[in-house]
């Protein structure tokens, strides 16, 4: 596969450079931003004036983002250039808004009347409801609140820069046989799960509000976690030890395929392989180096909703 990266420099000029030597790209339904990881070697680039980058795969150009750092090294006559990027949807989680709380908002007001970012889109939704933005916390967490007491979900970064509350409508479906495959697996992540959880009332005082997971105590596992009023679940308390739950058991059951190339695969599309049918991607990790490009696929079956 051709593989390549554009460069956009600070002044608006820009360079095209396929030296590659290796590569990864990693989404996730819980990470609010593509992460990219690429290393050039032999390259004759000037990188002292980068900004932005597209990375571009076989037809395909899976992600769009700032540059989080440039390592260049010479070694004899040898340039090597180390590069990491985020989507330009990690700016959402390093600013803050107002603390307070916002009624009648929705996704559209979240984003059009506080900040505008570059290259960022988002779904476009009218449904609103109460949030409340809690001192020194991101635009993301006000995003994902909102989600949630909208949606019943955990908002995601769909194609290069959009955010979605919702499943993509028109997702793209992948089908893949056992001889498409490299590999298919299982993966059970306990480390975060958390198996009681207690929150204060108004007064400060415990005992009123408490959640006790049991799948979490069928493993053994015995977590206690203990916070103050959640004030974003105001109208319906429980919500919120709901909530912490969820959060805690996220990717906590994955089922993956992997196999050589990549097709487009991205976030909310709909794969099928082995056991799994028709289920909605949930992570894409699409490794390349000389050997060849190698894309690994999963679905989670935890406790937010990713098909509907």
């Amino acid at each position: 596969m051709t593989v390549r990266i554009d460069v956009t420099n600070k002044n608006g000029s820009t360079f095209s450079d396929n030296k590659v030597l290796s590569f990864n790209l990693q989404k996730d339904a819980y990470t609010p931003y593509g992460l990219l990881h690429i290393k050039l070697t032999g390259s004759t680039k000037d990188y002292s004036n980068a900004a932005e980058i597209k990375f571009r795969l076989g037809g395909f150009t899976p992600h769009y983002g700032l540059i989080d750092s440039i390592t260049t090294e010479v070694s004899g006559n040898n340039k090597i250039v180390n590069i990491v990027s985020r989507s330009f949807t990690s700016l959402v989680c390093q600013n803050q808004i107002e603390p307070g709380t916002i009624t009648n908002v929705s996704i559209n007001d979240l984003m059009t009347n506080y900040y505008s970012f570059p290259h960022v889109t988002w779904e476009r939704n009218s449904a609103t409801s109460y949030i409340y933005v809690k001192p020194n916390s991101s635009m993301w967490d006000a995003l994902v609140n909102l989600s949630y007491k909208i949606c019943g979900s955990y908002p995601f970064i769909r194609g290069q820069n959009e955010i979605r509350m919702t499943p993509y409508p028109t997702p793209r479906t992948f089908s893949f046989t056992n001889a498409d495959l490299l590999s298919t697996g299982t993966r059970l992540i306990g480390r975060r799960l958390i198996s009681h959880f207690h929150m204060s009332d108004i007064n400060g005082d415990y005992g009123h509000f408490d959640l006790q997971d049991t799948d979490v105590t069928d493993m053994n596992i015995i977590r206690h976690n203990y916070f103050e009023l959640d004030k974003r679940f105001l109208r319906s308390p429980q919500d919120a030890l709901v909530f912490r739950d969820k959060y805690a058991s996220r990717a906590w059951k994955q089922v993956f395929c992997k196999h050589s190339g990549y097709r487009g695969e991205d976030l909310s599309d709909v794969v099928s392989f082995g056991s799994i049918n028709a289920e909605r991607i949930s992570c894409v990790n699409v490794s390349g180096s000389s050997s060849g490009v190698i894309t690994e696929i999963g679905v989670y079956h935890d406790k937010f909703p990713h098909n509907s």
